[in-house]
């Protein structure tokens, strides 16, 4: 048999009839990870192992990771980023509220960033607002200015989606757009608390900082588009449809921002 199936002696006693099921299952399973690979482009090891498990998978991180090596899954590299904050204004600052603030539920503590979008001829600016407690999108502006419009229109919509108490905290960086007459008047025509970060600390604004990065790796930079309102439909989808209803957050247990408020609603 050895010289038949010119194979090693070795080789002949350690093959064994009962492992082809499981090798046709580990083809199953690399079929089901480029899938997702496809989907998430960014996602790596924990949260590739999560989504698995909710698709029905019982697999572990480890064998997850290996199979990611051998079919070489990579993440979309990392790319350096645009400064879009003026902090050099004689604008009003207002100081951290959110830097003690413990969050239990939503319309508590909204944050807010903006970031700059690369078309094929030009630059546009998003700003966004994210409730902190979800981590979810509840404002959003694409357009080409950064001037104090771009991040009222998202303050509007926020206010418009979600309409809170009075009370709410609003964080955002030291920009003069969040430090304009017209924002702060708004937010205090609500009752929203004002909150800023301090000077020369991006962690204070962390959240926001990390949506805006898995916005670029895993929407902005797999594609290419024509022109602002091409790209505000598609980024529109991303945000609505992708980011707040099914992408897995680590922070969030792995829930989508709209799972994740749905349980919370549920248990309280």
């Amino acid at each position: 048999m050895v010289e038949l199936g010119r194979v090693s002696r070795s080789s002949f006693y350690r093959f064994d009839p009962q492992a082809a099921p499981n090798r046709e299952r580990d083809m199953e399973l690399r079929d089901a990870m480029q899938r997702i690979a496809l989907e998430w482009p960014s996602y790596g090891r924990p949260r590739l192992t999560r989504e698995l498990r909710d698709r029905g998978w019982q697999v572990n991180a480890k064998r997850v990771y290996r199979l990611m090596r051998e079919d070489n899954l990579l993440c979309v590299r990392r790319r350096k980023f645009l400064l879009t904050t003026d902090s050099n204004h004689s604008r009003p600052i207002y100081p951290n509220l959110a830097r003690e603030l413990v969050v239990t539920g939503i319309n508590q503590l909204w944050i807010a960033d903006i970031t700059y979008i690369r078309l094929q001829t030009e630059f546009v600016f998003l700003a966004a607002i994210l409730d902190a407690f979800s981590r979810r999108v509840i404002g959003w502006a694409l357009d080409r200015s950064l001037e104090d419009e771009l991040t009222l229109a998202a303050l509007r919509m926020a206010l418009a989606q979600r309409q809170p108490a009075p009370g709410l905290v609003h964080h955002s960086d030291r920009g003069s757009q969040y430090a304009s007459r017209d924002y702060t008047d708004l937010l205090t025509a609500h009752q929203i608390r004002i909150s800023m970060s301090r000077k020369g600390n991006p962690w204070d604004n962390a959240t926001c900082e990390s949506f805006m990065k898995t916005l670029k790796y895993e929407e902005v930079y797999r594609n290419e588009y024509r022109d602002l309102a091409d790209a505000r439909a598609r980024i529109g989808v991303f945000l609505e449809q992708v980011y707040n209803q099914k992408r897995l957050h680590s922070s969030l247990g792995y829930l989508s921002p709209a799972r994740f408020e749905a349980k919370a609603a549920a248990q309280g």
